[in-house]
């Protein structure tokens, strides 16, 4: 038997993603448990039981590299230098951290396998299998004279119980080349934690994601295209001998190689096709389940009896019995087939459970994730889990699905847990609720960290911010005044939680009536980031906005519109039409049309933002409520007063199902509704 196949993980523990199956895969469910290791210890080891060294890696797959050929006994598809390798192996002759970010089935572990086993053959080998083992196999590198810890697809090691900026200085400090952190991370999943810190108008929300924000800010990262170049092509057409490669050739001008080779477009089209009657159609639905449990925020497998359960409601979707579904056990078995020789659609096995090809989590026009998977799942999940599922809920605006989540997970007793629910909470139009939640976050980082410690002052922020979103404007001001002061101190001035301190500070300072000194600390900030970030930083950006609207109210508002004209141009340029921050823009370009008395223009263009901000937040969002206010506003003042008492019955009927009880939305929307009744 090959080495390869022999090859254990310590226990056959659960594990994550297509890194880990790839590996299960391997030993075909051969091995058995240990009984005397624990999950935590699931590591990639030898026949033997050790810690391999990176020279021993024999195949691929053992690194977490997606299969050409669904025969592991058969030889690899030799290895193309990618443009990309020379910057890699500069990166990594410096040791620390490096990061490999590209799209799924770009290339961007078998890249990481190759440069590393030519650059550090001596090395140890540590990967662990779960994120459980994560604390393991950092003590294993850390004890080795030479490791790579080796983190394939790094989203699965990020959040609760996973890596932290404190691991890696561990493991890191003082070893110059003599330990080094390599990680690939899908793009669609870096742009996530990426975008954190944009998503808030008024500042930075980027305290929810702050612990996996830090963790890449240390990463030094390698860009991998997923189309290949010219010039790696022509590297590529000197292998033409092997036929995988000489078939992938044939389509890549509009795949990646890498792509073609791991049967990605041809997979997505055998899903596709599956859904006809008498197909495949409940293997269809069962792979359409595993897809949304990873979309959810579910990191790891999931098992056989999970999928048979998840599954029907998607065949009952697409037709139910006229379908003509076949029996489960054979759906399973053409879902898990190697189809086109490489991975089937699900990857794993019985033992370790199951998840989807990640290439299928991109594929245009998947609909949102059902709200039968997604109760479903949290009836299932452990609070790690649950902390996972809200982290992504939350990100992508389902605050209602969020809240839920961090709930259990709380309850659970997973770490954060607390802090990340509050600022959900809040997010979701409960600012009160959220307030006195934060003060016992604050009072116990207080007491256990100190009040300058960078997690206090994270709680120190969003407690100011809620305060503010509450109603009391005065006291954000002298909460985030005094925030500034310690975060420079301790994070220093160009940081960008003091960065985002300075803009809250503005914010309420205006907000409370102060607008001149508003608009005198936001000219100061605008000029630091400008400097600092670039004039298309989607930040730089919001602090023009903020400060072109408080200018508007006390200078010649026709330049504040002919200025916010300009920046909402750049706006769709640099962001989109759809960003939040220019969704924002069209809101404040609305306001100054109502205020200099064009109201059919003004209300038109309400009306489109309250369209398009449901689209993007969803129609609970407060912000939403709030354009639908503004609109009922711009309506009054156009002498349309029955449609708009019409409107305003309906938001505060709305707005008290899903606010907090006197929300000043509510509180707004009852206000205006009597004084329509008054007239």
């Amino acid at each position: 038997m090959a080495l390869a196949t022999t090859w254990t993980t310590g226990p056959l523990a659960t594990g994550i993603g297509a890194a880990v199956t790839a590996v299960y895969g391997l030993v075909a469910d051969l091995m058995r448990p240990q009984r005397t290791s624990s999950p935590a210890a699931a590591l990639l080891r030898t026949p033997a039981g050790r810690i391999p060294r990176c020279s021993q890696l024999d195949r691929p797959e053992l690194a977490g590299v997606h299969p050409a050929d669904g025969r592991h006994t058969q030889s690899v598809p030799p290895y193309v230098e990618r443009d990309a390798e020379p910057l890699l192996r500069e990166a990594l002759r410096h040791g620390g951290f490096v990061l490999i970010v590209g799209e799924s089935t770009a290339g961007k572990t078998r890249l990481a396998y190759e440069v590393t086993r030519s650059l550090f053959p001596q090395h140890s080998f540590v990967r662990p299998l779960t994120r459980t083992a994560l604390s393991a196999a950092i003590e294993v590198a850390r004890r080795r004279r030479r490791a790579v810890l080796w983190l394939d697809d790094l989203e699965n090691y990020l959040g609760a119980d996973g890596v932290t900026t404190s691991m890696l200085a561990g493991l890191l400090q003082g070893r110059p080349g003599r330990a080094v952190v390599l990680a690939t991370m899908r793009s669609e999943e870096y742009r996530r934690y990426d975008a954190r810190e944009e998503s808030r108008l008024t500042g930075s929300d980027r305290d929810a994601w702050r612990s996996q924000r830090e963790v890449l800010s240390q990463a030094r990262m390698i860009s991998l295209a997923r189309h290949w170049s010219p010039a790696e092509r022509e590297r590529a057409a000197a292998e033409q001998a092997d036929a995988r490669i000489r078939l992938a050739l044939e389509s890549c001008n509009r795949f990646g190689l890498a792509e073609v080779m791991a049967a990605g477009p041809e997979l997505l089209a055998a899903w596709d096709h599956a859904w006809a009657p008498g197909a495949n159609p409940r293997g269809a639905a069962v792979v359409a389940a595993a897809v949304d449990c990873r979309r959810s925020g579910l990191r790891r497998p999931v098992s056989r009896q999970w999928l048979q359960e998840l599954h029907p409601p998607y065949l009952v979707e697409r037709g139910g019995p006229d379908l003509q579904p076949e029996p489960f056990e054979d759906a399973m078995r053409w879902a898990c087939k190697a189809a086109y020789a490489t991975s089937g659609l699900l990857v794993g096995n019985y033992s370790q459970g199951y998840v989807a090809f990640d290439y299928l989590l991109n594929a245009p026009g998947l609909p949102p994730v059902p709200d039968h998977l997604w109760e479903a799942l949290l009836t299932r999940v452990g609070p790690a889990d649950a902390y996972d599922m809200g982290l992504v809920a939350h990100q992508a605006n389902q605050l209602s699905r969020a809240v839920a989540a961090l709930e259990l997970a709380r309850a659970g007793g997973a770490a954060g847990a607390d802090f990340l629910l509050a600022i959900a909470v809040g997010d979701r139009g409960w600012p009160r609720q959220a307030v006195r939640s934060l003060e016992d976050v604050v009072r116990r980082r207080y007491a256990e960290l100190g009040p300058c410690h960078p997690d206090t002052l994270s709680a120190r922020h969003q407690l100011a911010f809620f305060t503010g979103e509450a109603g009391d404007t005065h006291a954000a001001e002298a909460a985030f005044r005094a925030l500034v002061v310690d975060t420079t101190a301790t994070l220093g001035p160009t940081h960008t939680d003091t960065l985002a301190a300075r803009h809250q500070q503005a914010y309420f300072t205006g907000e409370a009536g102060n607008t001149r000194t508003a608009v005198r600390l936001l000219r100061a900030l605008l000029e630091d980031r400008l400097q600092l970030e670039g004039p298309d930083h989607p930040q730089v950006l919001a602090t023009r906005r903020s400060l072109i609207w408080f200018r508007g109210l006390d200078e010649d508002p026709a330049l504040a519109e002919e200025e916010l004209q300009e920046l909402l141009r750049h706006a769709r340029r640099c962001l989109g039409p759809g960003n939040p921050h220019t969704l924002a823009m069209v809101s404040t370009a609305a306001a100054f049309a109502a205020r200099a008395g064009r109201t059919g223009e003004a209300v038109a263009a309400f009306t489109r933002l309250v369209i398009d901000r449901s689209s993007v937040l969803g129609t609970d969002h407060p912000h939403v409520v709030h354009s639908r206010l503004q609109r009922c506003q711009a309506l009054i003042a156009d002498s349309r007063t029955g449609e708009a008492a019409e409107e305003l019955t309906r938001i505060l009927s709305h707005a008290q199902r899903v606010l907090e009880p006197g929300h000043r939305h509510v509180h707004t929307a009852r206000l205006m509704l009597n004084e329509l009744h008054q007239r």
